[in-house]
């Protein structure tokens, strides 16, 4: 999405896509100490969590990735693939700072860890009564890199689920501030 950007690659969940907040925070450490050497500008945030505990905004793993945006990243976050009820925005994602994003194509059916699915894209309003997503984008069969157990798998794969939206989002930001270095995150 945006050719002239440096990945950086921070892995904060286990090969099966599961992980805690300590460990995501452990990432949003490792990105704080590295922001100036490593010149992030953008954070992209494929995860969430939505249980009734971290649902609050003043949870621990909301505080925490707002810490990146506090020292001036644009953190783009999943809405998560529970909805399409109101109020099943995914943590980090119900942050009123963060830009958080659906999908644009929920309309499809697909298929996302094993379960078909349509219209599952998170909706608001947060339990705060925050309008989101922010923002959409495609997210339905995407073509995406594979996680390799064996050395036969495939290198891609085609997942679907605002995880992979919210990529194209961030590359869209990616590119944003490219033309434009001043911007801020605000």
């Amino acid at each position: 999405m945006a050719p002239g950007a440096h990945l950086i690659a921070v892995k904060v969940l286990d090969w099966r896509g599961n992980g805690t907040v300590k460990n995501v925070l452990a990432g949003v450490e490792y990105l704080l100490e590295n922001r100036e050497r490593l010149r992030i500008r953008v954070v992209n945030i494929s995860m969430g969590a939505f249980d009734e505990e971290g649902m609050e905004e003043d949870s621990e793993l909301v505080r925490g990735v707002e810490r990146l945006w506090d020292a001036g990243m644009v953190v783009v976050a999943a809405a998560g693939n529970n909805g399409p009820a109101p109020m099943t925005i995914a943590t980090p994602g119900i942050s009123r700072k963060l830009i958080t994003v659906g999908c644009s194509d929920d309309d499809r059916e697909t298929h996302i860890d094993g379960n078909r699915m349509r219209d599952y894209s998170g909706r608001g309003p947060t339990a705060a009564c925050i309008c989101k997503p922010d923002l959409v984008a495609p997210g339905c069969e995407i073509i995406s890199c594979n996680r390799m157990i064996h050395a036969s798998d495939p290198p891609y794969t085609v997942k679907s689920g605002t995880s992979m939206a919210t990529p194209a989002a961030a590359g869209a930001i990616a590119c944003l501030l490219e033309k434009y270095p001043a911007m801020t995150n605000v």
